[in-house]
Order: structure tokens, then sequence, then C-alpha cells
């Protein structure tokens, strides 16, 4: 006699038989030597891939509007910071387990100066957020409050607002994590003034 067992309810997930293996996503984990040769040897191409808490993350391609958005927003950093500056492009920072690449970021000096390896911190760090707001108002909030770098922004295209995160502090002892303490939004019409920099930034000219 054969016994037939009943479907599972939708939305209920049938456990997998005991000690049967786990099979699904799981996240790629490298070393920063490691995923430095993957990039070196052009392992990857077609998507933006950065390395984040061991992690290898693909944040996916950058499209037009990103790219010129990019571009606007460093001709605007360069002239609130003046000399002694350097604005760099999505390039790497090189933080404890994690290779990083704002969409800009400030730095001390000049490009000549980062010739020999990629800056460990940063004056400003940047992000343009599409698709991954949630993802930058977190993660890499944490991430560049725990690298110690001073102020944080991110660019909400869709909402068109400005965020503004300043004064990383450690969080309890036991979470061995920091975040910004400090997080104020910005809307076109008003201006900001980086901590570092003699000059404001207009909200309305890093937007469309």
């Amino acid at each position: 006699m054969s016994v037939l067992t009943p479907p599972a309810p939708t939305g209920v997930v049938t456990p997998p038989p005991k000690g049967a293996p786990v099979l699904g996503p799981r996240p790629w984990r490298c070393t920063p030597d490691e995923f430095e040769r993957f990039v070196e040897a052009g392992f990857f191409t077609g998507s933006q891939y950065q390395l984040i808490r061991g992690e290898i993350v693909d944040m996916g391609k950058e499209g037009p509007r990103h790219f010129a958005l990019t571009l606007v927003l460093m001709d605007a950093l360069r002239e609130a910071f003046g000399a002694g500056y350097h604005v760099r492009p999505a390039g790497p920072l090189r933080i404890d387990d994690s290779r990083p690449e704002p969409d800009a970021a400030v730095v001390s000096g000049s490009a000549r100066d980062y010739i020999g390896d990629h800056p460990a911190t940063a004056l400003l760090a940047v992000e343009i957020s599409e698709t991954s707001l949630q993802y930058d108002m977190t993660t890499k909030a944490e991430l560049y409050a725990t690298a110690g770098i001073p102020e944080y922004w991110v660019l909400d295209l869709e909402g068109k607002v400005l965020h503004v995160y300043r004064e990383p502090q450690p969080l309890a002892e036991a979470l061995g994590a920091t975040a910004y303490r400090v997080h104020t939004e910005h809307r076109p019409g008003e201006s900001v003034q980086p901590l570092h920099a003699p000059y404001a930034v207009a909200v309305a000219a890093l937007f469309e």
C-alpha cells in the first residue's frame, strides 16, 4: 500500500531530510589579497564588484545617469575643497577585510600620493544610490564609520535627498561596531558645507 504525503501549504518551506546538505546561494568569501589578484587578472567584467566584510558583492552595472551625476558630484566637491585635496572617482579604499569603492572620495594630498597603494581612509566618502539606498545607508554606513571616515554622504537620486552622516562613534562594546551619531537630510534649495571644506555645496546642483 502506498502512502501519499499531502503538499505543504502555500508559503511553507519543507525542511530538507536530516543530514542532507543545505543548498542555495552562498556568499563568496576571499581575502583582500585574493580579491585584488582577481581584479588585476580581469576576472570581474560586466558589473562592479566590491569586497565588503570579506565577501564579494556584485554592485550591478553603472548606467549613464549614475555615471554623469558622479562627474557632476566630483566637480562640485573639487570646487568646495579647493587645492590640497584630491577627489577620487570610484577608487578602492583599503579598509581591513574590505575594498569598498565609493562613487567619490575626498582624500588629502594629490593623486600622486597614492601611486603605491590605495588610501586607507578619506575625509569624505559619497555613494550615489539608485537601487542600493538601503544597503548604502546601513552596511556601507557602518563600514565607513568603523573605518573612522569622519563624513559620509548618500545621494538618493529617486527621493532627491542628500543624507549626511557625521561623528562616527563606537556602539556597545559587545557589538564591536561603529555608527555615525549624526544623520541629517538635505534637499534642493539647501547647501551643505563638508567638514573639511572651505566652501559649501548646493544640493540642487547634485541632482538632474
